[in-house]
């Protein structure tokens, strides 16, 4: 009956020194003392076994004297071997070492060596066998290597056998295992017949398999350093002639990252060059430590980088990781951890799986996806470990119904590998993975396919592979732990075929690695042996550190077509493909290449994903769902991706800095559509192209063409008595002013600005003041000149044109005082005003504050004293009807301006209503005035002409000379009206002349004295007072009123006695013909 036979990890072994070695002391073997160093006498204690095994780690055995110690089972080479106590001698010998053969025999095999130090201490060891096994037991696993002889080898460790719990090995790996060693030995018969290898130079191998186990591995590369002691660059050991020994110039491997750490710091200590072709551990890229190791896959850097571009892709913020328990997964993972970090991506989950500490079992991987469950909202799982982990995740997945639960984002150790999904489908379907890029290695395929146990010998273990694959049993194999279930015996018949044979997918890096080697080896025989034929002195053997220099500089192309070199680390290019576990039809899945990962950048073609049938988007993997718009987030305590989401208030947005808090938004602003900032509310102003807006503006348009109109007619018409009569000086200034507010319309309804804010301050105040005071001014002269012709017989003062206009600039200039200072004090400015949160009003800021008032003040002030002088006035006789006109105009402006009061103030919400509101009131202040005070006169200029006359402007009835000489002759209260107007002293009275004087019938020298004597009393009566306003109404009173001598000497009563008016009345005649405006 077969049994397996378990070995442990270490073996405890006595290490028993002499006692008359004590005196010596033992150099250690890895740094040897210098000949003529001295040497301090040591005891026991410090016969340590790093003296003896300086590069194992040793303890020394519990409460068993101070002189024991011990080693692990795996420093001797041959298992077959038990190790008896070491004696230490004291004896001269030469400085060298010698290793004599071991050879075994029916009794104890003894194996002598010494090592001779300064002090010349000799050590022996001494091995025996171990117990024969039965014909029914067979030890496992059996020592293989493949072999092709050459002229410089080299060396393969190779994953053939997986990993198992019960045993160092497993079962045969078909693809990273047999497969990768038919690669290399593929790329040595291809680098031969490609000429690679140096002229009359074999390129040979010594390949061994290391069960994917570290311990192991670095057992079975001890093989690898034995042909290489005497390479070590220290005169003072020599080895024996009669050794023979291979000398292994490089090493290809190991598969395993954990195995290559262990075999990279052994064959470092022996220079001795390493390329692997699966190890992508980052922590090899380090050349301070690993200075010999090279590979011809990228590092795991940069796949980690990629597999969590995919994470990105997929939208998951909420994932768990496992990794696998070696060196290769935990470097991969504290780099994801960094990365995911960095991408505030959370993880939910942490497992590890077993792998360097031993083999799980299925309650092991049940109790992972167990955890992994108790997630939920964590559906996407990044898994980063080896096919066999991995496999046992998978085969827990389906064993709890869990299918659906997950989605897999997978490393390359697992990428496309039939040990995973075989039986596992449903669960590993949808996997996304990463894979170092990589071409089929061109004639592999045939090569591989054509293979059989009889045609390939030279591969030991080909014969497993074999009846793993056809589950039969070869005649005449070895009894192994996996062939005793196989009851039907293999036909011969078997053939691989692409039906039956699933090939690994990155063999490119395999043959790299070979051809690396090739390309090195035949450069660097160029230059040390000048292209001679065969192996010189200088290569016998090849220096390890040489070797490596050149290896590290090689550039071709290689068996899959790729152009291959290591970059600064020793890496292979950083290329990967992106592969996809689609289920193509029912049933029926395949690993299919779905996107690229290259310099950094990740290429994916989402449309060719298919998670499981049917469907195609991704499962959703966050802990917590993004907050709705206008949220912020309260976190669950200890859970960093976790929360929970509150709304925040109408006019806040969720803190840019903190999604934990809300932000009110600033005035004028508002959240925005994705309430995640503030948006500007749009500014709100009286535009010109605005319904009010146009009106206004046409309003005030009209206006001005009236007012134009009316300029080019005072004009034109300015000598006739109508345009005469309303005084001009005082009409242009009120037609300016009446210009001006048709003209603060428009500066009204434009864009504020702080220089047009200032002109609307000015503007508004100053039309109106400009206006008024020049209608006050007009309404003080008649009220002042009616109230003298009471109380005194000479004219008032300050009526003049000049004075007018004086008076009427000292009352404009009031109003520019009060303008300048309030700007000095305030400025105008344009600013934002918010009556409520959804506005943003840009506007003047007098506006907002009712500061306006302050320009209308003053204003107002003179529409209340014209008002009252309007009122005082209302009596004058109906010659007088511009007094009248007056005072409609006052009336209906009070009235304007008490309704604009309340809309003005009712309309601080609204701005642009108010705005406009000012505006129209300003216009239609402006056309009442122009309508009331100057229509009279343009229609008698325009359709009644013959109306322009002085004539038409007195009453009927006083229109007579001698009613108006009379006036002024009569008592002093006429003759002070009639020197008020026409600016001469009190008149005498006229003289006495009766009807009866006929100037008939007188003869010339009597009408020559009497027309003398009329004249003289004329110019007694009106004395001419040269300029100014006296002179004109002297002129015309002298033509209203002149006395005719002719009619006197006729016998015409020059003052008929009934038609004599009263004082006042002529000064209401005069004044209604000749006061000016």
């Amino acid at each position: 009956m077969f049994k397996k036979k378990k070995l442990k990890s270490k073996q405890n072994y006595e290490l028993r020194p002499s006692a008359s070695s004590l005196q010596g002391g033992v150099p250690s073997a890895s740094a040897p003392a210098a000949a003529s160093a001295p040497q301090e006498p040591r005891t026991a204690a410090h016969y340590t076994p790093q003296h003896l095994f300086p590069n194992v780690t040793m303890q020394p055995v519990a409460n068993v004297g101070n002189n024991l110690f011990t080693i692990p089972a795996r420093i001797i080479p041959t298992e077959s071997y038990h190790i008896l106590p070491m004696t230490i001698s004291h004896e001269t010998v030469k400085p060298k070492l010698k290793v004599k053969s071991a050879r075994k025999s029916k009794n104890a095999l003894k194996t002598s060596t010494s090592v001779a130090s300064n002090d010349n201490i000799r050590r022996e060891a001494r091995l025996v066998p171990k117990k024969k096994v039965s014909e029914n037991e067979t030890l496992w696993p059996v020592k293989h290597a493949a072999v092709v002889d050459g002229d410089i080898i080299l060396g393969g460790l190779m994953m053939v056998h997986s990993r198992s719990e019960g045993a160092t090995c497993g079962p045969v790996m078909a693809q990273g295992g047999v497969q990768a060693l038919e690669a290399m030995l593929f790329a040595l018969d291809a680098a031969a017949r490609a000429g690679l290898t140096p002229p009359a130079v074999r390129l040979g191998a010594h390949v061994l398999d290391d069960c994917d186990n570290d311990t192991y591995g670095l057992e079975m590369a001890l093989d690898f350093i034995k042909g290489s002691i005497s390479n070590i660059d220290d005169e003072e050991y020599a080895c024996n002639a009669s050794a023979v020994r291979k000398v292994i110039s490089g090493v290809v491997g190991a598969a395993s990252s954990v195995t290559s750490v262990q075999v990279a710091n052994l064959l470092r200590l022996f220079k001795i060059p390493q390329v692997s072709f699966f190890s992508t551990s980052p922590e090899l890229s380090n050349k301070a430590r690993f200075e010999y190791f090279t590979r011809t896959i990228p590092s795991d850097l940069h796949q980690v980088r990629a597999m969590v571009e995919i994470v990105k892709k997929l939208g998951w913020r909420y994932v768990s990781i496992i990794y696998e328990e070696s060196n290769y997964g935990i470097k991969a993972f504290e780099e994801l951890e960094t990365l995911l970090a960095r991408n505030d991506i959370c993880i939910a989950v942490k497992e590890r799986l077993v792998k360097d500490s031993g083999e799980a079992d299925e309650r092991a991987y049940d109790a992972i996806v167990t955890r992994l469950l108790s997630r939920p909202r964590a559906r996407g799982v990044i898994v980063f470990g080896s096919d066999q982990e991995v496999a046992g995740v998978m085969a827990a997945v389906r064993r709890m119904r869990a299918t659906d639960a997950f989605g897999w984002v997978g490393s390359d150790g697992w990428s496309a590998r039939a040990l995973v999904s075989d039986g596992n489908e449903a669960a590993v379907e949808g996997t996304i993975s990463v894979q170092p890029q990589a071409n089929p290695v061109r004639g592999f395929r045939e090569y591989f396919l054509n293979l059989t146990v009889e045609n390939n010998p030279r591969n030991p273990w080909f014969v497993e592979f074999w009846e793993d694959q056809f589950k039969c049993r070869y005649p005449g194999s070895a009894r192994t732990p996996y062939n005793v279930q196989y009851s039907r015996a293999c036909s011969g018949a078997e053939r691989l075929s692409p039906d039956n044979i699933e090939f690994e997918a990155q063999l490119q890096f395999v043959t790299d690695a070979v051809l690396a080697f090739a390309h090195a080896i035949r450069d660097m025989h160029a230059e040390l042996c000048g292209g001679k034929p065969g192996l010189c002195d200088a290569m016998r053997p090849a220096s390890g550190a040489t070797l490596l220099r050149y290896l590290r500089q090689v550039r071709f192309i290689g068996l899959s077509g790729d152009e291959f070199h290591f970059d600064s680390n020793g890496d292979g290019p950083a290329r990967y493909n992106i592969l996809h576990f689609k289920q193509v039809s029912p049933g029926v899945y395949r690993w299919l290449k779905v996107g690229q990962y290259l310099d950094g950048e990740l290429h994916l073609d989402m449309d060719e994903i298919q998670f499981k049938w049917g469907e195609r988007h991704p499962p959703e993997s966050v802990c917590s769902a993004e907050c709705e718009l206008g949220q912020a987030k309260q976190y669950v305590e200890g859970e960093s991706c976790c929360w929970h989401c509150f709304n925040c208030t109408q006019y806040e947005i969720r803190s840019p800095d903190k999604e934990t808090a809300c932000e009110e938004c600033p005035l004028g602003t508002l959240p925005g559509v994705t309430r995640t900032h503030c948006a500007p509310v749009p500014e709100l102003y009286l535009r010109p192209d605005s319904p009010a807006a146009i009106g206004a503006m046409a309003f005030s348009a009209l206006g001005m063409l009236l007012t134009t109109f009316v300029l080019v007619v005072w004009a034109l018409r300015g000598d006739t008595p109508v345009v005469r009569a309303s005084g001009r000086e005082l009409s242009f200034v009120l037609l300016a002013g009446i210009m001006m507010c048709y003209l603060v319309t428009f500066a009204l309804v434009f864009r504020p600005t702080d220089v047009l804010c200032s002109l609307q301050r000015f503007g508004t105040g100053f039309c109106f003041t400009v206006v008024y005071a020049a209608l006050l001014t007009k309404t003080n002269r008649i009220a002042r000149i009616f109230a003298a012709s009471k109380h005194s017989a000479r004219r008032p003062s300050l009526i003049s044109p000049k004075s007018q206009l004086f008076i009427c600039s000292v009352l404009v200039s009031i109003q520019v005082v009060i303008v300048v200072v309030w700007q000095v004090i305030s400025p105008a400015r344009a600013i934002h005003h918010h009556p409520a949160r959804e506005d943003n009003m840009l506007v003047c800021d007098a506006y907002v504050d009712a500061s306006y008032t302050i320009a209308f003040f003053y204003p107002v002030v003179l529409i209340l004293v014209c008002t009252v002088y309007a009122v005082l006035t209302r009596k004058i006789p109906e010659a007088f009807n511009e007094s009248k006109h007056i005072g409609f105009t006052m009336y209906t402006t009070c009235v304007i301006w008490l309704a604009f009061v309340p809309l003005y103030f009712g309309t601080a919400s609204h701005v642009p209503l108010r705005v406009t509101s000012m505006a129209v009131t300003i216009s239609l202040s402006a056309s009442v005035t122009l309508v009331c005070l100057f229509s009279p006169k343009l229609y008698i200029i325009i359709v009644h002409p013959e109306r322009n006359v002085r004539a038409s402007l007195m009453p009927p009835r006083w229109r007579s000379v001698g009613a108006a000489g009379d006036a002024c002759a009569r008592g002093a209260a006429g003759g002070a009206v009639c020197a008020a107007l026409v600016g001469a002293a009190p008149l005498p009275r006229a003289p006495d002349l009766t009807p009866s004087t006929d100037l008939s019938t007188l003869n010339d020298t009597e009408r020559t004295s009497t027309d003398r004597q009329v004249q003289t009393e004329e110019t007694a009566l009106y004395p001419r007072v040269e300029g100014g306003l006296a002179d004109g109404l002297r002129r015309e009173v002298e033509s209203a009123v002149r006395l005719e001598p002719r009619r006197l000497a006729g016998g015409l009563p020059a003052f008929p006695p009934h038609d004599a008016p009263p004082p006042l009345a002529v000064a209401v005649a005069i004044v209604g013909a000749h006061i000016p405006l």
